[in-house]
């Protein structure tokens, strides 16, 4: 009897061990966890309407965009990170909502594009950022997107350069696994006007896209909704024929009501798009970019910085002019 004891309680020791290391490809269901999706309370939209409540636009902005969840972007300026996930998550879970993440803080951030350059001081500075990252999520369920762009900027980048930054995403992965059981996170994949979809899947694969819950396509632009299906239905036809698997895809929404007109950096004409929701074509469609918020110093938004709230582009956003 003494000796079932024992073996009892080595198998219950060595269980919270076996769950930590399984992949968050197996993680439970957050969407069933959770009762819809997180308005995020102190978004730039939220903020903007609550600082000008007379201006004529605020009905408006507030009634289209700033009221519909969406994804809140963590770097370098949300402080002490664990504490800055934890306590986004800790208010989503206590409202019951589902709430989504975008870690945007790789070393050689935009290396090549540039207009949103930086991130960590270097791999190692990132490990550590991602790895509280995760560990103030811990086992409260979310939705995380990985380090936008990161997979398709590689048009200036040595192979060297290339190799770090696909150890650092499979780090980051594994960190997910380990500490935030109940998290889906999506590698990003670009969008249709990059990388083709055999280059892609790739370099999803490379970087570790087995053990992901799914990969994330037009974060911050703006092709349609059926442009971006098609391609993340040709990204897993190529890993289906290469490496024997699919993952499941969400796209980027805010802003793609009106389409591509072939430029991504603040350009004129666009529109918002469907709002936050399951399904829709792909596993979900997401506002993962704030609309109104400005790309940089471009476009539309000239003289303005990368995540600038920009009202009258907000504006035009919700009729489309």
């Amino acid at each position: 009897m003494r000796r079932r004891l024992r073996v009892l309680m080595a198998a219950l020791c060595a269980l919270p061990l076996a769950l930590a290391a399984a992949p968050s490809a197996h993680a439970a269901d957050p969407t069933t966890m959770t009762s819809g999706f997180y308005v995020d309370p102190n978004s730039t939209a939220k903020q903007w309407v609550a600082a000008n409540p007379g201006d004529g636009r605020a009905p408006a902005i507030s009634a289209a965009i700033a009221n519909t969840p969406m994804a809140r972007w963590f770097g370098a300026w949300s402080g002490t990170i664990g504490t800055a996930t934890g306590s986004y998550v800790g208010a989503a879970d206590y409202a019951d909502k589902l709430p989504v993440l975008v870690a945007y803080n790789i070393y050689n951030r935009d290396y090549c594009g540039g207009h949103s350059a930086g991130g960590a001081s270097s791999p190692s500075a990132y490990a550590n950022w991602i790895a509280q990252f995760a560990g103030g999520i811990a086992s409260r369920p979310a939705v995380v997107i990985l380090e936008p762009d990161s997979l398709a900027d590689y048009g200036c980048m040595s192979q060297a350069q290339i190799d770090e930054r696909e150890a650092m995403l499979t780090g980051a992965l594994a960190q997910f696994s380990r500490q935030a059981p109940n998290t889906w996170v999506y590698m990003d994949a670009g969008n249709p006007g990059w990388a083709g979809a055999a280059t892609m899947a790739r370099r999803l694969h490379e970087a570790g896209l087995r053990q992901a819950h799914g990969f994330s396509l037009n974060v911050s632009n703006y092709f349609t909704t059926a442009e971006n299906t098609a391609f993340g239905n040709a990204v897993n036809a190529e890993l289906s024929a290469r490496y024997g698997y699919t993952k499941p895809f969400v796209v980027d929404t805010s802003r793609n009501g009106n389409g591509s007109n072939g430029q991504w950096c603040n350009p004129a004409g666009r529109r918002i798009g469907t709002p936050t929701r399951t399904g829709g074509g792909a596993e979900m469609l997401l506002w993962i970019k704030t609309p109104g918020e400005s790309d940089g110093n471009c476009g539309v938004g000239t003289g303005s910085t990368a995540g600038q709230f920009l009202p009258e582009v907000a504006y035009k956003m919700i009729y489309g002019y």
